[in-house]
């Protein structure tokens, strides 16, 4: 999808692309902010050499007004986030306490990762999964 953002924003010119300037900068915006583990760096790479195209393209000052605008209602989606989940904690208390259990659990078990890869003579104990008990009905 970048190398098609990349060529239709030279097919169109420097003239016409400036209007979608903001919806092309949006996901390349968005790889080059990611920090999630799993990122294909040849992705950000081609983002960045598609960001130095269309700074070619269109211009530097062009290009950092849309840029500028595309960072701006990123930080403006982020903040939203973040204010339901706070809000979200205080409506609804027992589902922010399942979210925070299952964060602990996950630390804890990464924990345990970290000192087996560290130590391979020891074996962490790890908490039994009951799947199928936990599926049963029991009243």
């Amino acid at each position: 999808i970048f190398k098609f953002l990349g060529a239709i924003s030279v097919d169109l010119g420097q003239d016409r692309i400036k209007p979608y300037l903001p919806t092309i900068l949006t996901p390349l915006y968005r790889e080059l902010n990611s920090n999630y583990a799993e990122q294909d760096p040849t992705l950000k790479n081609l983002s960045e050499e598609i960001i130095e195209l269309l700074k070619k393209l269109v211009g530097l000052e062009a290009f950092s007004l849309a840029f500028s605008s595309v960072q701006k209602q990123a930080n403006q989606k982020r903040a939203m986030r973040k204010k339901q989940r706070a809000l979200q904690t205080v409506a609804n208390p027992d589902i922010a306490a399942r979210r925070k259990l299952k964060r602990h659990k996950n630390k804890e078990e990464t924990r345990k990762r970290k000192i087996e890869s560290l130590r391979p003579m020891y074996k962490a104990k790890r908490h039994r999964s009951h799947a199928l008990k936990d599926l049963a009905m029991v009243e």
